[in-house]
């Protein structure tokens, strides 16, 4: 087994952690306090080329996979920008992967060249309310009406909609009820987000308020049928082409929360004295910051396991669901020890572990538990009985 990076991939980590060191603690401090999309940041990143990194080149990106996606977005969480930074691009860099597998020519030639340069902001509309993880019962519907449908429904949840131009929306487009088996009638469209039909409501949240969370009530919202994406009724199974690869992003978004953190506490343990020598010297507080070392080290080998299994057409969902398992473990606890490590002073917004262990925090939820990750080990892996 090789474990060293190509050149490519050094360079790659090498290049976005230099772009983002103008990007400090107290510009995402800012940022995050204030609520406010991180436009220059994100237009740095668009500058770089970076937003078109799994991009086909023939629509203006790289090409490249996912082993480098989850490189790029480590360094982006790692710079200590955190959720923040990496869901004001996340998308960007893979979520339009069902639109490049399964759009019409015309479609992708209209979108994706705008995304890898960063003109083009695109939300992910698929989670409603009464639905929550069983996306089999989704009820957003479009109903065909000639050249277009026409959409109404709720979604909840969705990042980035008040900065979004176009939405990847699922829909059902025929009644769960009408149909033989519940993950078909599901139809998938990249469209426009307009406003005069679609009531964008922000959620207030617990961190993360960089990028907005949001509530859309859709109302008579006309769909051209040329922004389907693929044919209709198929849209569930498009959409779990991009499954594995988000776990892995989620993954590495996480691992590099954790490793920011750690690299903070062990700077404030070497630095801080108290009782005249410095607190990293106390077994208490060291062992936890080792521990979560060796933590960090094990998952991320686990992810780049999972990637070299999907950038190589291999299965991998065993891998990929274990990757988003141990890292949003592993970087949650770098972040709560981070924390501790500073004491009081961990709890101030002076400090960025404050920031760090908020947004970790929802690693372990987004974009699926941490439960529903063992549901998916137990019954796919291990054989055991389905329990939902």
């Amino acid at each position: 087994m090789d474990f060293q990076l190509s050149e490519d991939q050094e360079t790659i980590r090498k290049a976005v952690a230099g772009l983002l060191r103008e990007f400090d603690d107290a510009y995402w401090s800012s940022k995050d306090q204030q609520h406010e999309f991180p436009e220059e940041f994100y237009a740095a990143v668009a500058r770089g080329g970076w937003l078109g990194l799994t991009i086909p080149e023939e629509y203006g990106g790289h090409g490249l996979g996912i082993t480098e996606a989850t490189l790029l977005l480590e360094e982006v969480a790692r710079s200590g920008g955190g959720m923040n930074a990496a869901s004001a691009i996340h998308l960007s860099i893979f979520g339009m992967h069902p639109v490049v597998v399964h759009g019409s020519e015309e479609l992708k030639r209209r979108t994706l060249p705008r995304v890898a340069t960063g003109d083009l902001h695109v939300c992910f509309g698929v989670t409603e309310p009464e639905a929550g993880l069983d996306t089999t019962r989704i009820t957003t519907f479009a109903r065909r009406e000639g050249d277009h449908y026409v959409v109404d429904g709720r979604k909840v949840w969705i990042s980035k909609a008040m900065e979004s131009e176009k939405i990847l929306l699922l829909t059902r487009t025929t009644r769960a009820d009408d149909v033989d088996k519940k993950t078909d009638g599901m139809t998938l469209f990249l469209t426009d987000l307009d406003r005069a039909h679609v009531d964008i409501r922000p959620i207030a949240k617990m961190g993360r308020n960089a990028v907005t969370s949001n509530e859309l009530f859709i109302d008579g919202l006309r769909v051209p049928v040329a922004d389907r994406v693929g044919e209709e009724g198929q849209g569930f199974r498009y959409i779990l082409d991009g499954l594995n690869p988000e776990r892995m992003l989620i993954a590495a978004e996480a691992l590099g929360i954790g490793r920011v953190a750690l690299e903070r506490a062990v700077k404030y343990a070497n630095e801080r004295e108290v009782f005249g020598r410095p607190i990293g010297m106390n077994q208490g507080l060291q062992f936890p910051l080792a521990d979560s070392l060796a933590r960090l080290d094990a998952a991320e080998l686990m992810l780049r396991k999972a990637t070299w299994l999907y950038d190589n057409g291999r299965p991998c969902g065993r891998e990929a669901n274990t990757a988003k398992y141990l890292c949003a473990e592993a970087g949650f606890d770098a972040a709560d020890r981070a924390l501790q490590t500073h004491g009081g002073m961990g709890y101030a917004e002076e400090y960025a572990v404050a920031r760090f262990f908020r947004e970790a925090r929802l690693m372990k939820i987004a974009p699926i538990s941490q439960e529903m990750i063992l549901n998916y080990l137990g019954s796919h892996t291990l054989g055991l009985p389905r329990s939902y």
